[in-house]
């Protein structure tokens, strides 16, 4: 995802994407794990996109993140469970 990407992007849908690209990196360190990621690069690429939404959620002055991805994180499994 390119910067001026992210930037067109509302702050929630940030938050949103944020999320799904933390999911997508934890996937693909588990088929590192397992030897089945095919091109290990992957990992860098969604590592620098979740390095620049959040240079773009701090530059908009949001604080706590990290809250708020576990909140959004703690919504999400009540949902599924509920």
């Amino acid at each position: 995802m390119k910067v001026g990407e992210i930037r067109e992007l509302k702050t929630p849908d940030l938050h949103a994407e944020l999320d799904r690209i933390r999911r997508h990196y934890f996937d693909l360190r588990a088929q590192a794990v397992t030897e089945k990621l095919e091109n290990p690069h992957q990992l860098k690429g969604v590592r620098k996109t979740v390095a620049r939404i959040l240079t773009i959620l701090h530059e908009r002055g949001e604080t706590g993140i990290e809250e708020k991805q576990y909140h959004l994180e703690s919504i999400a499994s009540h949902r599924k469970g509920g």
